[in-house]
């Protein structure tokens, strides 16, 4: 069996394969446990050779071998001795029909470790730092624009009820664990009921009130976790055909002020929003660390709202509906690109729905670059293209009655990979995400050549990634309990240059 490891962190690692056999004596068990040394795979770097299995433990330890940066050093005046370092025991058991999973490690261990199927005989082990989900942007400079950053975010976040119509999130994950799983960007749809905002699916009453997500979104921000993240808050209206736009854009800024975060109209210019960054434009990380970011699809001209449409949050000039290829508009002087096709046909077309959604979301790959098999998301530019970076806002999720409901749609079906099912759209954005973390650029993937190692136990550099954009799931816990966010989360670390898209480290 071949094993191809990645080391994405920032140390060397020392890996080795136990060699556990296990036998009877006297009614007791006995465990000799024997080790094969694999190697140091240094940061940023692949190595890979032929084993001879992978149904075994593993042990990951910080490598006593210094960095290669190190190594090449004369002076060696700072070295750091590593006396009986922590050793973690990972095991490779790829689940039946599983396409990638996330290898559980203990509780302690500083690493996330991703295992993907490759071929029937090859394997690939991605070791990720294991970052805060609760507090993954604290870790980020202040320089980078929100257009520059990864934020995950759930489609329809508190559609809990009306399976399998209207549910697109678990109740097993209210919006407090949205907040402390990484989730960023909030997609809040509402509806007038009895003169207050109740939380809306469509027709499907969703049981919240908007109140309740307020305090739960101010208690987040407030808390020693949450006091350097931000929130991107997208408000939608559900009840379009009985109440006005003008009583719900009045609604939404009266309970905004009401409830906690809000603030009271000073009328002297002040501009305090208490919690609410309410200006027309995407903004840099450091103005906006424990504010939330109106995100407004509602409200006509921004009538009642100071400033009009320059004081109600980053407002879309367009949003047409379910548009195949995506649509794009300026705010101010940053090229917004969105996809949000939800009315795909059926399951089939999953596909292609992950083709066109992904694809955005790789700053500098030409719109007129198809993917593999798929057409691909190919806009008309009618401004040019602005220093800043883009805003790329992608949308994974996709409904429609009765082959395209969201369970089916985000989790798949089956042992799709038996050729018993359909993969769904969250395992396949994983696998993508994995190829690229893992050292497969987009146009590796495009031409199906993964990156190779010269020789086996040869050291190949990872190339950088770089993912961008704001992206929206249904189910985002599955599959692998949770394991896509982190995978977008790492995405922030990787592909930065000092000077390029505001990263100043």
């Amino acid at each position: 069996m071949r094993l191809t490891f990645v080391n994405l962190t920032s140390e060397p690692i020392s890996i080795s394969q136990s060699l556990l056999s296990r036998g009877l004596c006297g009614g007791c068990q006995i465990h000799n446990d024997v080790t094969e040394e694999i190697g140091v795979v240094h940061a940023l770097t692949v190595k890979e050779g032929l084993l001879k299995g992978y149904r075994n433990d593993y042990l990951l330890m910080k490598s006593l071998a210094p960095t290669r940066e190190r190594a090449d050093s004369e002076t060696g005046t700072s070295k750091e001795w590593l006396i009986n370092p922590t050793t973690f025991v990972v095991q490779l058991s790829m689940m039946f029909g599983a396409s990638w999973q996330v290898i559980d490690a203990p509780q302690d261990c500083p690493w996330r470790v991703y295992c993907s199927r490759m071929t029937t005989t090859h394997y690939k082990v991605l070791i990720l730092t294991r970052r805060k989900m609760s507090s993954f942007l604290s870790d980020l400079p202040d320089s980078l624009p929100l257009s520059a950053v990864v934020l995950p975010g759930t489609h329809d976040t508190m559609a809990f009820y009306g399976y399998p119509v209207s549910q697109c999130q678990s109740p097993l994950t209210p919006l407090s664990t949205q907040l402390l799983s990484g989730i960023r960007v909030l997609d809040i749809r509402l509806a007038i009921v009895n003169t207050q905002f109740i939380a809306y699916h469509g027709i499907y009453p969703q049981r919240t009130p908007f109140s309740a997500i307020l305090a739960s979104v101010n208690a987040f921000l407030t808390s020693p976790q949450g006091s350097r993240e931000t929130i991107v808050m997208s408000i939608k209206q559900e009840d379009f055909a009985i109440h006005s736009y003008l009583t719900f854009s009045k609604l939404v800024k009266e309970s905004m002020m009401a409830n906690p975060g809000g603030w009271k109209e000073p009328g002297d210019g002040s501009g305090d929003r208490g919690m609410w960054f309410l200006e027309n434009r995407v903004p840099k990380l450091g103005e906006v660390r424990g504010k939330v970011i109106l995100f407004s699809r509602f409200g006509g001209n921004g009538e009642g709202w100071e400033g009009g449409l320059e004081g109600m949050g980053i407002h879309p000039l367009v949003w047409p509906d379910s548009s195949r290829e995506g649509f794009e508009w300026m705010c101010k002087s940053t090229l917004v690109k969105a996809h949000d096709w939800y009315n795909i046909p059926s399951f089939l077309s999953i596909p292609e729905k992950v083709a066109l959604s992904t694809r955005i979301l790789i700053p500098g790959v030409h719109p007129d670059d198809p993917p593999l098999h798929t057409p691909c998301y190919n806009p008309i530019y009618t401004t040019p293209i602005p220093y800043h970076p883009p805003l790329a806002i992608s949308f994974l999720s996709a409904a429609s009655f009765p082959l395209s409901l969201p369970p089916i749609i985000a989790r798949g079906f089956g042992w799709p990979k038996l050729g018993l099912g359909i993969e769904g759209v969250n395992s396949r954005v994983g696998r993508w995400l994995l190829g690229i973390l893992g050292g497969d650029s987009p146009m590796d993937l495009k031409a199906g050549k993964p990156t190779e190692p010269e020789k086996d136990n040869e050291p190949v550099e990872v190339p950088e990634p770089r993912v961008r954009g704001w992206v929206l799931m249904d189910y985002f816990d599955e599959p692998e309990r949770g394991g896509l966010v982190p995978l977008l989360v790492e995405c922030n670390f990787h592909g930065r240059r000092p000077g390029e898209e505001g990263w100043s480290r």
